[in-house]
C-alpha cells in the first residue's frame, strides 16, 4: 500500500494520503493573534492548500471536526466557514469545545477527504 505524507513537520505530517482517503492533521492558524473568524479563515486556506497538494479540493471533504477553545466562538467560526463552504458539497461536520495546546489558538480543524483516483 502506498502512503503519501504531505507538509511534513518535526513530529507530524499536515496530511496523509492512504487507502483512497486524505487524512488531515489538526490545523491551527499561522497567526494566533487573529480572532476566531480570522483563525478559521486562515485554517481553511491551509486546508485548501493541503487538498490541492493532494490533487483535490474542499469538495472532496467527507468529514470535518472543528474544535473551539470557547464554544461562544461558534458564530464567528461559522461566518468564516459559511464564506468558504461550497454549498453543493457540504461535508459531515462536528463542532466541539476543548482546550487547545496553545492558549492563543481559538480554533483547530481536522478532516478526512476522498483522494483523487489515478487516471
Amino acid at each position: 500500500m502506498m502512503i503519501q505524507r504531505l507538509a511534513e513537520e518535526g513530529r507530524l505530517s499536515g496530511a496523509v494520503v492512504a487507502g483512497g482517503m486524505i487524512w488531515l492533521a489538526g490545523q491551527v492558524a499561522d497567526d494566533a493573534s487573529l480572532d476566531a473568524e480570522g483563525q478559521t479563515a486562515d485554517i481553511l486556506a491551509q486546508i485548501d492548500a493541503l487538498l490541492a497538494e493532494a490533487g483535490t479540493d474542499k469538495r472532496a471533504l467527507v468529514s470535518v471536526t472543528v474544535v473551539l477553545a470557547d464554544i461562544a466562538d461558534a458564530p464567528a467560526m461559522n461566518r468564516a466557514w459559511d464564506a468558504w463552504l461550497d454549498a453543493t458539497a457540504k461535508p459531515a461536520r462536528m463542532t466541539i469545545e476543548a482546550k487547545l495546546v496553545d492558549p492563543r489558538w481559538r480554533v483547530e480543524i481536522t478532516g478526512v477527504a476522498l483522494a483523487p483516483t489515478a487516471p
